[in-house]
């Protein structure tokens, strides 16, 4: 079942990881305070967005699953009643790193993880020195607060991700997220960028008839090496309602903690109406798997 109420937590990130821990465990309790089941935080929440630059020293930034990040959030999440979906840079073995979502239970045992599988690679987003490709695939993870389809950032521009997950049953879609604007970029191509996020994703709500939760960072974090502008978070999280409506979006600027509450038979409802998984064609769609259809 889709759960009743959310919370989304979004703040600022600093160099110090346990600056940016006490502000995740800080939002995290005042979202719950105010009635939350389930809270998601931010993509990397307990690290600056590190992959502006590359720098194999980052690499120690990384931890394993299970391992101190779940161990500190699952105990936040068996003390609060909630669950928690959570983000970190994990090492799975030498050499071998994913960007993966952990989803915590409301006894703080692990429900489940999913690694992102699409890693972008480019100016002040160089994802692909750090980060493996996910091999866990689309698949939703069971709580007790409805199935989830976690995703990660990247992922959010994709429409099969999102079709994926839903033909697997998920209730709603949610994407932990850093995403910003080169501080050089003119007024209105910040406009075009932000709004095309918002766009797609709401896009996603409506061709699977689910809701979509989208948590991003706020603020300015500076490029380390000193050669690019550095970033400046756009912030604007939010939640959509199963036919894409704002349901609520929080600012571009400034932390703050969203609690959205859902309805948890609209999806039923809406599907009903719009029943676009029974019109799928999927007798005529093989040719997604091909990177481009190449006419000679």
């Amino acid at each position: 079942m889709t759960p009743r109420s959310i919370g989304l937590v979004q703040h600022r990130c600093t160099p110090s990881r346990q600056e940016n821990i006490d502000r995740s465990a800080a939002g995290v309790r005042a979202a719950a305070a105010r009635g939350a089941e389930l809270i998601v935080l931010q993509e990397l929440h307990a690290t600056p967005y590190f992959c502006q630059t590359e720098d194999p020293a980052c690499f120690d930034l990384a931890e394993p699953v299970p391992g101190p990040g779940t161990e500190t959030f699952g105990a936040l999440a068996r003390e609060l009643g909630v669950v928690l979906v959570t983000s970190l840079f994990e090492r799975r073995a030498p050499g071998l790193y994913h960007n993966t979502a952990a989803v915590l239970e409301r006894d703080g045992s692990l429900a489940g993880i999913y690694r992102k599988m699409h890693i972008p690679d480019d100016p002040g987003y160089y994802e692909k020195f750090y980060f493996t490709p996910g091999d866990l695939g689309f698949t939703p993870i069971d709580t007790s607060a409805g199935r989830l389809g976690v995703l990660v950032c990247w992922d959010q521009w994709y429409p099969e991700a999102a079709r994926m997950m839903a033909l697997a049953g998920a209730e709603l879609l949610i994407y932990p997220t850093a995403i910003g604007y080169d501080p050089n970029d003119p007024a209105d191509e910040r406009a075009r960028q932000r709004e095309a996020w918002i766009t797609v994703q709401r896009g996603h709500a409506v061709a699977n008839g689910v809701p979509v939760v989208s948590v991003n960072r706020v603020g300015y974090e500076p490029d380390p090496s000193g050669v690019g502008a550095g970033a400046e978070f756009w912030g604007s999280s939010f939640v959509a309602g199963c036919q894409g409506e704002l349901l609520a979006m929080a600012g571009e600027t400034d932390e703050e903690v969203l609690v959205v509450e859902l309805d948890p038979d609209r999806s039923e409802r809406v599907r009903r109406m719009w029943p676009f998984l029974r019109d799928r064609r999927i007798d005529h769609y093989r040719d997604l798997a091909l990177r481009y259809r190449d006419r000679m």
